[in-house]
């Protein structure tokens, strides 16, 4: 004969859930713990902004909006920073378009089409060389690759003068190897491995039955790629792309080495110029006064432009997110 228990009225019926007891102290203790974390980057930067802004409050009491000219000479106590700032967004452009098509096809060879034996080994490579300092990166490309570049580069300018947009880009008579465009390929050959991991775990996470569902349709492997994968992929990959445009505009050693240091706008890439973080890192021993705060305050717009990246790419993603949800 069975017993019926009754349960107590008194007592609710969720309490008896085990996540509801109160929880141990070692959890309370761990998520405490990684909330003082969490809190301590955000303090952290928000005590670097306001350190760099103190130290450039100079420069912007004296320029005013004069810091977005472009009349940068020390000489005449002129700080006026918009040719760093375009040095610094065409390098940074020229390093996106030529690293993310390499990126975006590596990473659907590895995952898609070479066998994974093969893959294996290809993917330590690429992990390897997101690892290479980037100072070794600017030694090879000022000693080896600029002198090279010279004679290709005035090849080039010689055959496209005349030719409208050929010319307007890679033409022009002040040519070097160390210019705009070898400070690009530079940063393309730094951010591609970078790209490239992130946009292959995204891909990797392609569901399995939905990339068989297109096959058994009769689908091709380039239209299983576009209609399956891509569409799963794009945020993902456009995060990864934002993020190394990020790690382009921020790159400091290599581009100093190799950038060619002169303060001009010019539409020709292979002229020499400069960016923002090769600016602070060759002027800022001899600078002083207002001009060590244009530098300090060249770093406050640098650190506002690539955290602007930062969280465009996170609200790219989380989009990309939500959609993928509602599907």
């Amino acid at each position: 004969m069975s017993t019926v228990v009754k349960a107590d009225s008194a007592v609710p019926a969720e309490s008896a859930h085990p996540l509801a007891r109160r929880r141990p102290l070692g959890d309370r203790a761990f998520a405490l713990l990684a909330l003082a974390a969490g809190l301590l980057v955000l303090v952290i930067l928000i005590l670097i902004v306001i350190s760099t802004s103190q130290q450039a409050s100079s420069w912007f009491s004296t320029e005013g909006w004069g810091i977005f000219a472009y009349n940068w000479n020390p000489g005449a106590n002129q700080f006026g920073v918009l040719a760093f700032i375009y040095g610094t967004a065409v390098t940074a452009v020229i390093a996106v378009v030529i690293a993310v098509p390499v990126s975006i096809g590596i990473a659907l060879l590895l995952t898609e089409v070479v066998p994974r034996r093969w893959a294996r080994p290809i993917v330590y490579v690429v992990d390897l060389l997101a690892v290479v300092p980037s100072v070794v990166w600017g030694l090879w490309g000022i000693l080896v690759f600029a002198p090279w570049a010279n004679h290709i580069y005035g090849s080039i300018a010689s055959g496209v003068n005349g030719i409208w947009v050929l010319g307007f880009l890679f033409g022009g008579n002040n040519i070097s190897g160390a210019s705009f465009f070898t400070a690009g390929l530079i940063l393309a050959f730094m951010i591609t491995p970078i790209v490239t991991s992130l946009s292959r775990e995204v891909v990797a996470t392609t569901p399995s039955i939905d990339k068989q569902g297109a096959y058994a349709l009769g689908a091709t492997r380039w239209e299983m790629i576009r209609g399956v994968v891509w569409p799963h992929s794009q945020g993902g990959v456009v995060g990864a792309v934002l993020l190394g445009l990020g790690r382009a505009m921020g790159e400091t050693i290599a581009v100093a080495l190799v950038i060619g240091s002169n303060p001009v706008i010019t539409s020709h890439l292979f002229s020499p110029g400069y960016n923002m973080p090769a600016g602070i890192a060759n002027l800022f021993g001899e600078s002083s006064g207002v001009f060590r705060a244009a530098l300090m305050g060249m770093g406050v717009l640098l650190f506002a432009f690539t955290i602007i990246i930062n969280v465009i790419a996170r609200g790219v993603v989380a989009r990309s997110a939500r959609r993928a949800r509602g599907a």
